[in-house]
């Protein structure tokens, strides 16, 4: 699995995978320790996050002390965005196609905002899998406590979305980047807007939060077995505190933890940051000690068609000129291939081509 933050490589690991209707989804592999599988937030797009000023420090600081496995929703960021099917047990199959191919027997999961009927739903079908949960300003049920000047409020918003969303300026998504982080810096919020436009299409962001309305899993919470942590802002204006008690008081045994914050993103200046990290921490702190190991994940599901033929020939000893003359390729097509080989492989300096070699040679 990618090495840590602290080992000196920033990079993630983007995979791929298909959900059982067929949709391609994209997720990304970081960090180091126990497994945490995050049930998507709203909006994501794995690269744009990478670079963020919003996002960054939840996924290097999670990253020092879990396995991070994270992914864009059908629709969204990286996955395949020509859907129209985001009912539940759509995103369901998402995530248990993440999981599976991602090769960890078992793994913490942590909701996310909209991510939570998803999650517990999976933990409810599949309790053998999560070793314990995590609620981050979600919820089970996207209508509870909901008065009628609040679906209202979701009308107008959808409204929005299909006004202006698609715009280059960002003045109708500044509607949402407010709401989402209210004591976020001008560089936050502008990055926020940014991410808003290139993470979904208008069209696709109305679908998503109208068939989100009747993702419900309130009933399954009583039979949910695992620990469970819930985390929340308490005076998001996304998702009301509202959420939490519902959460925290449904599920067994589940520990509420409220953050003193208004931000639906915690940023990394605020007091709840550390706050929410030492939490999540702790709570895996059991999972730590028995991590499972990841299957290896084939080859051939790592390096493209051409990238495994470049290895295979540099396994029987042949130099970057043969390999281009036997390919009919440019030596230094070659040597990006190669690039790309240790990149992915995670090898690196004088002996990556005796690593990747080695990888490829022990199957």
């Amino acid at each position: 699995m990618p090495a840590s933050f602290r080992a000196g490589n920033p990079h993630q690991q983007i995979r791929f995978c298909r959900a059982a209707d067929g949709v391609r989804i994209a997720y990304a592999v970081h960090g180091t320790g126990p497994p945490l599988l995050i049930s998507t937030c709203w909006l994501s797009h794995l690269q744009h996050d990478w670079e963020s000023p919003v996002w960054r420090h939840f996924l290097s600081d999670l990253g020092e002390f879990a396995t991070v496995i994270r992914f864009d929703e059908r629709g969204h960021g990286l996955s395949d965005w020509d859907v129209t099917d985001f009912s539940l047990e759509a995103r369901l199959g998402d995530l248990a196609a993440v999981a599976d191919d991602a090769g960890f027997p078992t793994f913490a999961l942590m909701a996310m905002a909209q991510g939570g009927p998803v999650a517990i739903t999976y933990a409810h079908r599949y309790p053998g899998r999560v070793t314990r949960l995590v609620f981050y300003d979600s919820y089970a049920d996207p209508l509870h406590g909901m008065t009628d000047d609040d679906i209202e409020l979701e009308d107008a918003f959808e409204h929005i979305i299909k006004a202006g969303w698609g715009r280059p300026e960002s003045t109708f998504r500044r509607v949402f980047s407010t709401q989402m982080i209210p004591d976020a810096t001008e560089e936050q919020l502008g990055w926020l807007d940014e991410l808003l436009r290139v993470s979904v299409s208008p069209r696709t962001a109305v679908l998503a939060r109208q068939q989100r309305k009747g993702a419900d899993a309130s009933a399954l919470m009583p039979q949910l077995t695992a620990p469970t942590l819930v985390l929340h802002s308490l005076r998001d204006r996304m998702n009301s505190f509202a959420h939490a008690r519902h959460l925290s008081t449904g599920i067994p045994g589940a520990r509420l933890v409220p953050l003193d914050s208004g931000n639906h993103i915690l940023l990394a200046d605020e007091p709840a940051w550390p706050q929410f990290v030492t939490a999540v921490r702790d709570f895996l702190a059991d999972d730590r000690e028995s991590a499972p190991a990841p299957a290896r994940v084939p080859l051939a599901q790592v390096l493209s068609g051409r990238e495994l033929q470049v290895l295979g020939l540099a396994a029987q000893g042949r130099d970057n000129d043969e390999i281009a003359r036997r390919l009919t390729l440019s030596v230094r097509t070659v040597e990006r291939h190669l690039q790309n080989i240790y990149a992915k492989l995670e090898v690196q300096g004088k002996s990556a081509r005796t690593a990747a070699v080695a990888r490829l040679l022990s199957g």
